[in-house]
């Protein structure tokens, strides 16, 4: 007799925070228990507590607020892609920003490191880069070039790994900036977001190659593939359950994988919908940006996730 595995149902409802063209893409939870994201088309950090109406910050117009997280030091760090800058944002609303060594640095992806600075990627200029919280700047070159650095995150290492888009490899770098780079068994793989699981792995997404990625510290890869390979997995989370959810930028979906590689697949409401970033909320819910406009919160039938 054939095993039909279980799929948990899920509720999904979305939250309209922007018009069409404002571009929410990357979101986080602050210490004030609401979701910030960034409003990449929008030149705007808004701000949604959960049952409320949405409010925003404006920037510089044409600035390309990317991603966001929470910073150690109580406020909101976020990437300026097109305005080569880092930005900070307090949970009052008050906004700084400091500039990169040179205007061609196209930072992407941004996290809290271990040493209570702030490490990001320059997908133009091959370089790590490390912030303080007092804006001092430090970068750090790869050993690569036109690698198209991209998401990164905190291992449970001590070390930030980061994903080589254009380089089909994950990378790695400790407090004193070594690196080191893994190259992944796809060739063409191009991955983009990547997590800290809770087990020492980190989960990652492979773009073009329709898979979802695990790498151990010890740089051991393993590669599982989607159900749809052309569904452009996106961005990565980590539950507190240890599974780790992703977007579907091209199949409009929400999926998840558990440690021991079992996939589900969750289908937006709205069509084409477009979800870029993905976190857990302060509800305990997972939230996705939507492209198009709104906040999509995903949880258990019966619950929070």
């Amino acid at each position: 007799m054939t095993q039909v595995p279980h799929v948990p149902r899920v509720t999904i409802e979305e939250y309209p925070v922007a018009d069409g063209e404002a571009g929410p893409y990357s979101l986080a939870t602050g210490p004030d228990g609401a979701l910030w994201f960034t409003l990449v088309h929008g030149g705007r950090i808004g701000r949604l507590v959960p049952g409320e109406e949405a409010t925003s910050h404006p920037l510089d117009p044409g600035c390309g607020p990317t991603v966001i997280v929470p910073g150690p030091d109580g406020a909101l760090w976020f990437t300026e892609y097109r305005g080569h800058r880092i930005g900070r944002i307090t949970t009052e609303g008050v906004v700084d920003a400091f500039a990169l060594p040179a205007p061609d640095r196209g930072p992407f992806g941004i996290a809290a490191g271990p040493d209570g600075a702030l490490w990001f990627t320059e997908t133009a200029a091959d370089r790590v880069g490390r912030i303080t919280v007092d804006g001092q700047v430090t970068e750090f070159p790869l050993p690569v070039t036109g690698a198209f650095p991209s998401a990164i995150a905190a291992g449970g290492d001590g070390a930030m790994w980061f994903t080589l888009n254009q380089a089909d490899a994950i990378g790695r770098i400790d407090g004193d900036g070594a690196v080191a780079l893994h190259p992944l068994p796809t060739e063409g793989a191009a991955p983009v977001g990547i997590a800290a699981g809770h087990d020492g792995a980190l989960w990652f997404t492979e773009i073009a190659a329709g898979q979802i990625g695990r790498i151990t510290p010890d740089g051991r890869i393993t590669e599982f593939p989607l159900p749809d390979r052309a569904g452009r997995p996106h961005a990565v989370t980590v539950d507190g359950g240890g599974t780790a959810w992703f977007t579907e930028w091209g199949a409009n979906r929400v999926g998840a994988i558990t440690p021991d590689g079992s996939v589900t697949a969750h289908d937006l409401p709205t069509p084409g919908s477009e979800p870029h970033g993905i976190t857990v909320g302060p509800d305990g819910a997972l939230w996705t940006a939507l492209e198009t406009g709104a906040l999509a919160r995903v949880a258990p039938a019966d619950g929070p996730a």
